[in-house]
């Protein structure tokens, strides 16, 4: 599989991913002109669009994209998307004809209530839910169900490549320092995503196992994210107050 994250509005990516023959498929499709353009710099055909949940910011080109071509929208049940083929939800099977490729449908409600992820072939498209470095805001979902999707990702294969749909690692890599300042695989993080992004170039897509290393919405049970809960009044926490501190925290972070 050949895959671009395509840059949309001020800070969106959408993934677009082609078998060698050129047959594509779009993830999360915020917006129609920046797909078109790479379909047609690329020569690609689109065949497909993957969608995870229902913010404008990815769904607003699924209208011009469907007009434009002849494709399948697979989408969660959820009134607010209004263009779908096909709805899915977790424990189902997306299997595409062309490109070939076999996604399982993952429920990870916490951002919204109906969002999805796609995770298969290496991939996992998840939206707003898991970012490099940091996690979705919970706009419609609690602590214990976004704490539940970050246990569901942990368990893919750590070769996984995680695909998220914002450039937020900067930003998420400094609140990860000031809750995890010793940790040596999040300082060379740190390096690595400056030296992208003066470069030019996406900070993502990541490794799970990098993710699995670096996140501390990831690593709840661990011994960093324990102490810096119990140096802000949570000594006796479980581990979803401990996950609802560090996200009620990174909402206030300004550094």
């Amino acid at each position: 599989m050949h895959w671009v994250p395509v840059a949309a509005l001020s800070d969106n990516y959408i993934w677009l991913v082609a078998d060698d023959d050129g047959n594509a498929f779009v993830v999360d499709p915020g917006e129609a002109a920046p797909v078109e353009a790479a379909l047609r710099e690329r020569g690609w055909v689109l065949r497909a669009i993957l969608l995870t949940h229902h913010h404008n910011d990815h769904i607003g080109g699924v209208f011009d994209l469907v007009r434009e071509h002849d494709v399948e929208v697979f989408a969660p049940l959820d009134e607010r998307i209004h263009y779908k083929t096909q709805i899915v939800g977790g424990g189902d099977t997306v299997q595409l004809e062309s490109p070939r490729a076999t996604f399982q449908v993952l429920e990870v409600p916490g951002h919204t209530r109906t969002h999805i992820a796609y995770a298969g072939e290496g991939f996992l498209f998840c939206g707003d839910t898991l970012f490099s470095v940091g996690c979705g805001r919970l706009f419609e979902g609690t602590a214990e169900q976004m704490l539940a999707a970050m246990d569901t990702f942990a368990h893919l294969p750590p070769e996984t490549l995680v695909c998220c749909a914002h450039e937020y690692t900067a930003a998420n890599v400094r609140f990860a320092l000031s809750v995890d300042p010793d940790n040596g695989p999040l300082r060379l993080r740190r390096d690595e995503v400056a030296r992208l992004r003066d470069e030019g170039r996406p900070s993502v897509p990541s490794r799970l196992a990098d993710e699995l290393a670096t996140n501390p919405f990831l690593r709840v049970d661990s011994e960093a994210i324990a102490r810096w809960a119990e140096a802000h009044g949570k000594a006796h926490a479980t581990r979803t107050e401990r996950f609802a501190a560090l996200r009620q925290a990174k909402d206030t972070f300004t550094a």
